[in-house]
C-alpha cells in the first residue's frame, strides 16, 4: 500500500471517482471513506458556494476525501458553428419549449479562481484536476496549503507534463472511462489502450504515486490495474446505482436496461470527448456537433435537464464506462469493497 494512501488511512485500493453533475455525493464520499476508501467531491459545474457546503456536510462526519475541479482548457466554437447546431437541434427542444439559439457562445472558467481560493483556504487532503495542467505556481499554492496535489492525465506524455509542473500523484485515465476523457487534446482521436497497458507505459515516465481509471468492472480489473503499476484504482460507473449516489433516476434505470447495449465516445453533448450509453442522441448528433467546450455543454445543457426531468432518455448524456452492467443497486461501500475482494 503507497504511502500516498496510508498516510490518510486509506485501505482499500479502490476509490470513489468524482462525476460532476450530480452522481457524486456528500453522502457517497463519506461512505467510501467510511468503508476503508476515500471519495471525491466533483467540483465541475457548482459554484464555489454549493462545493463549499459540500465540503462543509463531509467534514461534519470527520472523514477524509478529495475535491476534484476542472482546469480551464476551453476548446473555442465559431459563433457559427454554435448556431449551426443550436439550429439543428432546435426540434428537439421546441418539445419542451426552450429556444436555444439565444445568443453568443458561452465561454466560462466555471468558477476556478474562487475554487482554487477555496481549496487553498479549506485545507483538502486532496485536489484532482482534469481537463488541463494547473500552472505551476497554482500548483504550488495548493501544496503548500497542506494539500496533496493530483492531475489527471490519458497519456505518458500527459504523465510527464504532469510531473514536470510539480503534481505529488497521477490519475491514469483509459478511455474506457465514463463521462469526459481528461485528454488534454480534446481534438485528437483518443488512443484506446487497455488499463493495464496504459498504466505500464504511465509507469515507465515516473515515479509519481498512480491511481487507475476507466473501465473498472470487476475484481479481476482492480488486480490488473495494480499489478502494471498502480497504486490503486479508481470507480465511477460503478458507483452510480449505489444508494448514496445523486445519478438521476432515469439515469440509473438505463444503466440495466437491455435497449441500453452499448457505450460510444461522443462530443454531442459538450463539444468535448465523453462516453455514454448510445441513445438517440449520439445517434442522430455526433456526427454534426462541433467542437467547442464549454461552449456546446452550455447550449444543450438546458435540452438536457428538461429531457432528464421528463425521463426522456433519448436525450439525455446517459454517462457511461464500457463497464456499465456491472452497476448495481447496493450501497457504497459494498461495491467497493466487492471489488477489492480479490486482494
Amino acid at each position: 500500500m503507497s504511502s500516498l494512501l496510508s498516510d490518510i488511512g486509506v485501505e482499500l485500493p479502490v476509490l470513489a471517482a468524482p462525476m460532476a453533475g450530480g452522481p457524486s455525493t456528500p453522502d457517497m464520499v463519506a461512505a467510501a471513506a467510511r468503508a476503508g476508501s476515500l471519495g471525491f467531491l466533483a467540483g465541475g459545474y457548482k459554484t464555489a458556494q454549493a462545493l463549499a457546503d459540500q465540503m462543509r456536510a463531509v467534514r461534519a462526519d470527520g472523514v477524509p476525501f478529495g475535491v476534484n475541479l476542472f482546469t480551464p482548457s476551453p476548446v473555442p466554437v465559431s459563433p457559427g458553428s454554435h448556431r449551426t447546431y443550436a439550429q439543428t437541434l432546435q426540434p428537439e427542444a421546441d418539445r419542451y419549449g426552450l429556444n436555444l439559439n439565444h445568443g453568443t457562445p458561452v465561454e466560462d472558467d466555471d468558477a476556478w479562481e474562487e475554487k482554487v481560493d477555496l481549496v487553498i483556504g479549506s485545507t483538502v487532503p486532496w485536489v484532482s484536476f482534469t481537463f488541463g495542467i494547473p500552472d505551476p505556481d497554482v500548483i504550488e499554492a495548493v501544496r503548500r496549503s497542506g494539500t496533496t496535489v493530483l492531475q489527471s492525465v490519458t497519456s505518458a506524455d500527459e504523465a510527464r507534463r504532469a510531473a514536470e509542473a510539480g503534481v505529488d500523484a497521477l490519475i491514469v485515465q483509459g478511455a474506457a472511462a465514463g463521462g469526459h476523457s481528461a485528454t488534454l487534446t480534446p481534438g485528437r482521436p483518443l488512443d484506446d489502450v487497455p488499463l493495464p497497458e496504459l498504466v505500464a507505459s504511465v509507469r515507465h515516465s515516473t515515479a509519481l504515486p498512480l491511481l487507475a481509471a476507466g473501465g473498472i468492472a470487476t475484481p479481476a480489473d482492480v488486480t490488473a490495474a495494480l499489478r502494471a503499476g498502480a497504486d490503486a484504482t479508481m470507480v465511477g460507473t460503478l458507483l452510480l446505482r449505489t444508494d448514496e449516489s445523486g445519478a438521476s433516476v432515469p439515469h440509473k434505470q438505463a444503466l440495466a436496461d437491455p435497449a441500453f447495449d452499448t457505450t460510444v465516445l461522443t462530443r454531442a453533448f459538450t463539444g468535448r470527448p465523453a462516453r455514454a450509453l448510445r441513445n438517440h442522441f449520439t445517434d442522430r448528433y455526433d456526427s454534426v456537433a462541433p467542437a467547442g467546450y464549454p461552449a456546446v455543454h452550455h447550449l444543450t445543457a438546458p435540452l438536457r435537464k428538461a429531457a432528464s426531468a421528463a425521463g426522456d432518455t433519448r436525450l439525455i448524456h446517459l454517462w457511461a464506462g464500457t463497464g456499465y452492467r456491472q452497476a448495481r443497486e447496493e450501497r457504497t461501500a459494498q461495491t467497493l469493497q466487492r471489488l477489492a475482494g480479490q486482494l
